[in-house]
Formats: C-alpha cells, sequence, structure tokens
C-alpha cells in the first residue's frame, strides 16, 4: 500500500539550484505554485511518481556525483517522463529523459531495432549528464543549462545572448522561460517527498556476454516478467555482448536470500558478483564458488583460518596471500575467501564505496588484488571513504575539462535587480536536440568564397571499389558500425536505412562509398565556408548541404568528428 506524500508544499520566495540563488518573485511565485498544486492534487498520481523516485532516483545520483552534474537535475527526469522508461512524447523523444534518436546517438547511446538506450536507466542518464555538461561549458551558468535541455544550446544563445553567463544569483519573473518554471514546480513539489525506503529496490547487474533477460531471470530467481517490466530497453529480450550492459532487477522481500549470499558481505551491495556455480546452488548455501573466475570458498560460523585453509585443501600461507590477510584476521560467516590468486582487473569498470567499506572488501566482493586497487586509485594508504569512486580495472582517469570545481566564476552585484526571460517563440524542441537548420536571417553567415578555395586534387583513378558486408546471425547495425569503426549514422546513409529499421542474416550492407565520389562532387560543386554554431555536429552539417559527413571530413581533412564554435568549414555544395 502506499504511503500519502501529497502535502501541497508552497513556493518560497529564494530557491537554491545547483549552486546558485534564484530569487522567485511575486508574479513567478502564483504560477509555480499553480503547477506545484496540479502536481500534487491527485494523491493516487503523486504517489505513484513519489515512489519511482525513491527507486531510481539513487542510481541516478551516484551517475551525477561521477559525472559532476548538479543533484538538482534528478528533478527534471519527473518533468520529462514521470520516470516511465517507455515514454514517448509528440515529437518521438523517447525514453526517461527524452531523447530523440539522433540526439541519443551523439551523446554515446545505442538506439536500433534491438537495443534502445533511451530507455535504459543508466545509460540515459549519462547522456543527459554529458548534454548538461557541454551547455554548462559554453554558459557558465547550470540555469542556462537546464533551459538549453528544452531549446537546445542554440536556443538559449539567440534568446539571451551571454549575459547571464556565470551569473551565480538569477530573478525568476513571469517571464522567464516556462520551461525553468515547469522545472521549479517539480523541484518544490517532490523535494522533501522522495527521502525514505522505497516500497520497490533495484540492483544493477552488469554483463558483458549475451544472454536473455529470460535466462538473467532464472540466473537471480526473479520473476521474468517483472524483469522484462524493468528492462524495455532490450527490445526483444536479448542482450547482446557487443559491449557492457546494465540490467535493472527487481528486488523485493522474496529476494532477501539471494541479495545478501550474493554480495558475500554487507558491505558489498552496489552489483552482483559473477559466480560461475549456478545461482541456485548458491542459494542453496553452496560453499564453494567463484568471483571473477577465481574459485572461492564460504566460511562457516566459527571457524578458524586453518580450518578454512584445511577445508579448501590449500596452505594456510596460501590462503593469507590470495586473500591480502594477515593471521589476526577475523573471519565472518557467510564471507567468500579466495583459494588461488584474484585477478588485475574487474570486468566492472567502477564502484561506488558503501558506508564500512574499505578498499579491501572491495577487493574481496570484485575479485581484484588489492595492490592493484590502490595503484588504479593512487591509494598508497587504502584509506577511502563513502561514496568514494574506486575504479576496478584501469587507472582513474584525469580530470576533465568539465570538472565543475574548475569552472570560472564570475563575480556578480548580488545587489542589482535585473529580469531574465526568454520568449518561448523560440522554442525549437521539446527535448535536446542537435540544431540542424539555420534561419533564413543567417545565411550570409555562409559567405561564398569559390574563387578562394582551391579545388580538390581528384583522385588518379577510382581504382577502390565500394566495399561491403554479408550480415551474419546475431550482428545489429551497431555492432557493424563498430566492426569497422564508421559511424552509424554514415551506415545508415550508405544503405538507405533508418535508425529503427531492422536486417538480416545474408543481408549485404554497403560499408563505404567509391573513392571517385568527391571527383564527381568537386568537378561542379561550388566552394562555400560554413562557420560552427554552437550544438552543431558534422552529422548535423552535413544534413544541411545534402552531403555526407565522410565528404565532409575529406574535404577538411578532419581525422576525427570534433568541431568547434567558430570553426570554419569547406563546403562543396551540390
Amino acid at each position: 500500500m502506499l504511503t500519502s506524500y501529497s502535502q501541497t508544499p508552497e513556493v518560497p520566495h529564494k530557491i537554491p539550484f545547483a549552486g546558485m540563488t534564484l530569487v522567485i518573485k511575486d508574479d513567478a511565485r502564483r504560477e509555480i505554485q499553480e503547477d506545484v498544486d496540479k502536481l500534487t492534487q491527485s494523491p493516487k498520481y503523486f504517489n505513484l511518481k513519489v515512489e519511482r523516485a525513491k527507486t531510481y532516483f539513487p542510481i541516478i545520483e551516484k551517475i551525477f556525483k561521477e559525472e559532476r552534474v548538479p543533484d538538482d537535475f534528478k528533478y527534471l527526469v519527473l518533468q520529462e517522463s514521470a520516470l516511465i522508461s517507455d515514454a514517448v512524447s509528440t515529437s518521438n523523444a523517447v525514453g526517461y529523459w527524452q531523447f530523440k534518436d539522433f540526439t541519443a546517438l551523439e551523446v554515446g547511446m545505442r538506439v536500433d531495432h534491438v537495443i534502445d538506450e533511451r530507455m535504459n536507466l543508466i545509460a540515459s542518464t549519462k547522456g543527459a549528464a554529458t548534454y548538461l555538461k557541454k551547455s554548462n561549458y559554453m554558459f557558465n551558468n547550470w540555469l542556462l543549462a537546464l533551459q538549453s535541455y528544452q531549446m537546445g544550446a542554440g536556443g538559449v544563445q539567440r534568446s539571451v545572448g551571454d549575459k547571464y553567463n556565470g551569473e551565480r544569483t538569477m530573478n525568476i519573473t513571469s517571464d522567464t522561460y516556462w520551461y525553468i518554471k515547469k522545472y521549479l514546480a517539480h523541484k518544490v513539489a517532490f523535494e522533501y517527498a522522495v527521502s525514505g525506503d522505497p516500497l520497490l529496490k533495484v540492483i544493477q547487474y552488469e554483463t558483458r556476454s549475451q544472454k536473455t533477460l529470460d535466462e538473467i531471470a532464472d540466473e537471480v530467481s526473479v520473476d521474468v516478467l517483472s524483469l522484462r517490466e524493468h528492462n524495455k530497453w532490450a527490445k526483444n529480450g536479448t542482450i547482446p555482448g557487443d559491449k557492457s550492459y546494465v540490467v535493472l532487477i527487481p528486488v523485493g522481500e522474496s529476494m532477501d536470500g539471494f541479495h545478501q549470499l550474493t554480495f558475500g558481505t554487507a558491505v558489498a551491495q552496489a552489483k552482483p558478483v559473477e559466480t560461475k556455480a549456478t545461482p541456485k546452488s548458491i542459494v542453496e548455501a553452496s560453499e564453494f564458488s567463484s568471483i571473477n573466475s577465481v574459485r572461492v570458498i564460504k566460511a562457516r560460523s566459527g571457524e578458524s583460518l586453518a580450518q578454512l585453509a584445511a577445508r579448501g585443501d590449500i596452505k594456510l600461507s596460501r590462503l593469507l596471500k590470495y586473500n591480502d590477510i594477515e593471521i589476526v584476521h577475523k573471519i565472518k560467516a557467510g564471507d567468500y575467501y579466495f583459494l588461488s590468486a584474484k585477478k588485475k582487473k574487474s570486468e566492472t569498470d567502477h564502484h561506488y564505496a558503501l558506508q564500512g567499506e574499505s578498499l579491501w572488501s572491495i577487493s574481496q566482493v570484485y575479485g581484484v588484488q588489492l595492490k592493484r586497487l590502490k595503484k588504479y586509485n593512487d591509494l598508497p594508504n587504502g584509506n577511502i571513504s563513502e561514496n568514494d569512486l574506486v575504479w576496478l580495472n584501469t587507472p582513474k582517469p584525469e580530470e576533465g575539462i568539465y570538472n565543475n570545481e574548475n569552472t570560472m566564476t564570475v563575480e556578480v552585484d548580488t545587489e542589482s535587480d535585473f529580469d531574465w526571460f526568454a520568449s518561448a517563440a523560440n522554442t525549437l524542441h521539446t527535448s535536446p536536440e542537435i540544431q540542424t537548420a539555420k534561419k533564413e536571417n543567417e545565411a550570409s553567415q555562409i559567405e561564398n568564397i569559390s574563387e578562394n578555395i582551391p579545388p580538390l586534387d581528384a583522385p588518379s583513378q577510382s581504382a577502390e571499389s565500394t566495399s561491403s558486408h554479408t550480415v551474419e546471425s546475431g550482428e545489429t547495425l551497431y555492432s557493424i558500425s563498430k566492426l569497422y569503426d564508421v559511424p552509424i549514422t554514415e551506415l545508415l546513409s550508405w544503405n538507405s536505412l533508418q535508425i529503427n529499421d531492422g536486417i538480416q542474416t545474408g543481408q549485404v550492407l554497403v560499408i563505404s562509398r567509391p573513392e571517385n565520389t568527391l571527383e564527381d562532387k568537386t568537378d561542379t560543386g561550388k566552394a562555400t565556408y560554413h562557420e560552427v554554431e554552437e550544438s552543431e555536429t558534422l552529422y548535423s552539417i552535413a544534413r544541411q548541404y545534402n552531403i555526407t559527413i565522410k565528404e565532409l571530413m575529406d574535404w577538411n581533412k578532419k581525422q576525427d568528428f570534433s568541431v568547434t564554435r567558430g570553426e570554419k568549414l569547406i563546403v562543396y555544395q551540390k
């Protein structure tokens, strides 16, 4: 039975947001309060959203912490989709964070007829973080980054320019863009309702091998229909082995035994531990299993280290060495101990330290040598704290350019009073989307310079013919694009396919265009410059001129797909 949370909160005069202070003027307070009242007027639907938030917010919070995105953005997912994984907007934006297909591809998600990571909470949240960080890097203002999520960074740039870049105190008035006020209503409505334990919990199960949801359901002893409900991103119920995917496993009262036995110790509650032994035998209290493909033994109540070593048929000295422990170590019944050396790496990339965990306990959970974890995380003493990010198979990365702590802060006069607004007429999309078209009055930015650009050297001969690939069983457009190291957008273009089109075993796909394509275009093409705007990509620019990404890259001698604002690209128009 759901607990009632729907006591309508009042909109305050000031709202803290992402390290900023938002001063809510009376006219805006009335508008926001109306939205708060609407959100909370139905206890049934409000409570359902609260329960979804209590289930999924812990995952979103960890990802945002890792990606250095302010925690306040978690309320945006309630505004976008109400945390419904397969929500679809009228503009065909899909999933938790309401991405369109090509925008999802731009931020690293897989979207095809087999997998749609827009409906995967972990993948889509990372995509949303990428989008928001990119916008904040442009504006140095998380509120403008929030607005860009609806109208695009280019739309924000055209609406307000750069006059609010770096601001840390802003006024919210009736003229403030509606999307911002709608977000603030969600933050006010849900902020104090989502504390406490959820009725339903989910754990993350990471897999790198091909398997079905039915197989996983049997493996972890969970209802298959419930598992499918939480993992609609695997469209046909099959998870491919092309990369690591995270499956959400619902945990209720019936899974208490699985939860404890799988993790071994109470400090290891982040992810299921891989085991070669059948999970059913573990649930039945099997004393031998494997972690990270290394054999382990389960300690009995009252057992000594010597007795444990004898039962494991190894020398006591080896037991101590393999488990990074000393003779004074106190055994805990139910914990697993290694009977051979732990691995240098885990198949899981990283782990967030929970309360009471140590680097040693994490090394035991994932089957990774303690000295390796110290090296990967630059922790010679092995000291960690709750919520620390622990890297399990590679050295921790250097601080990226999106580290919010390194972002330039602009000093502002907090006493000054100003109105901040953006006209709704500038709205471009209802979800984050790369801008792909220019207004007519912006055409002057594309300078005709045909007389200044030397023609491209045509190939001496078109000896290289178009290559092809015959689809094999189990392959997808995504896996084939990775195989040949080509963008999936190019693969779609070469074969006149849409992102959701399927492919069949035996189907022949074009992999690259003939080399004489350039010759045909440069003989008659008219050369112009295109100046790159914020949020534009090679893909969006190529679509604008009805050319391929490969042509654009060849003409500009680009080795990768990156472009920067203000960069001038040569374009030979058809």
